[in-house]
């Protein structure tokens, strides 16, 4: 069953708004805006003058709270400030999503890289990286994906991982070619690696920089597993196609991408 979903006129998006889009975009609107941080329980004001920010716009500052995701509560254009007593809005989230899924299970499944790219749903979770130095060390190790029992991990990985899949805290993951990525829910949204190719896992990765495989990482290969099987049975035409998948959350698409739209229209068919 194929599932379409668009906002603001889908495939018959009128000029107009696609103009006011583009200035949105291209014109920044300087504001003092009132940022509520859900994780922190806190609530602070920050100088904006790089976006023209909206009530619900999901954004990332700089200062003491760089790194935690911010919801826009009150916008204000007009004021006088002193700019060394305020912080700034370093980013927002792009939430605008069009395209055609497939039903997936937990998931919801798209074939076309320009649906769901991996950088954008990275931004609904993470502010911009930064170029702080990391190093990164691969092995030589691979496992069939079709047999996870050859994977040395301990038994309360095991066990958390597969909770972490069961509860649906793989947010979000991706294969382009033989490259894998995906965004996995746990005291913050953890971002993990790998490369697929044959049946094969090679060069799994974690940004929780454990020395092990960890819960994340286990909970990304049953995801895997799942989406692929489901995409196997369904979709295997689509996906030969482009050699591409990208898969999320239904509850994820469903808070950030829906939510906040006042227009547009779902097709189910």
């Amino acid at each position: 069953m194929k599932f379409k979903i668009g906002f603001k006129g889908y495939e018959e998006e009128k000029k107009e708004d696609l103009q006011v889009a583009k200035i949105r975009e291209s014109r920044p609107v300087k504001s003092v805006v009132q940022v509520r941080f859900p994780s922190k329980g806190r609530s602070l004001a920050y100088y904006n003058d790089k976006f023209d920010l909206r009530v619900g716009d999901i954004v990332f500052v700089d200062g003491k709270l760089e790194g935690f995701q911010g919801i826009v509560t009150e916008v204000s254009r007009s004021f006088k400030i002193k700019l060394s007593d305020y912080k700034r809005v370093i980013a927002v989230a792009d939430t605008n999503v069009k395209g055609e899924f497939y039903l997936g299970g937990s998931h919801l499944i798209a074939f076309d890289e320009d649906v769901i790219p991996y950088d954008k749903i990275r931004g609904w979770f993470l502010p911009p990286e930064t170029d702080t130095e990391v190093a990164v060390g691969y092995d030589d190790e691979s496992f069939a994906l079709s047999d996870l029992g050859n994977l040395n991990i301990r038994s309360e990985i095991f066990d958390r991982g597969y909770d972490y899949y069961n509860r649906n805290k793989v947010l979000y993951i991706c294969v382009d070619g033989n490259k894998g990525r995906a965004l996995v829910e746990g005291s913050k949204v953890y971002e993990v690696s790998f490369e697929f190719s044959g049946g094969e896992i090679r060069n799994l990765n974690c940004g929780c920089f454990c020395s092990y495989h960890c819960k994340h990482e286990f909970a990304v290969l049953l995801q895997l597993r799942e989406t692929l099987q489901k995409i196997e049975e369904n979709y295997d035409d689509e996906h030969l196609k482009s050699d591409y998948f990208a898969a999320i959350c239904k509850g994820v698409l469903l808070s950030y991408a829906v939510d906040g739209e006042k227009s547009g229209k779902i097709v189910l068919g």
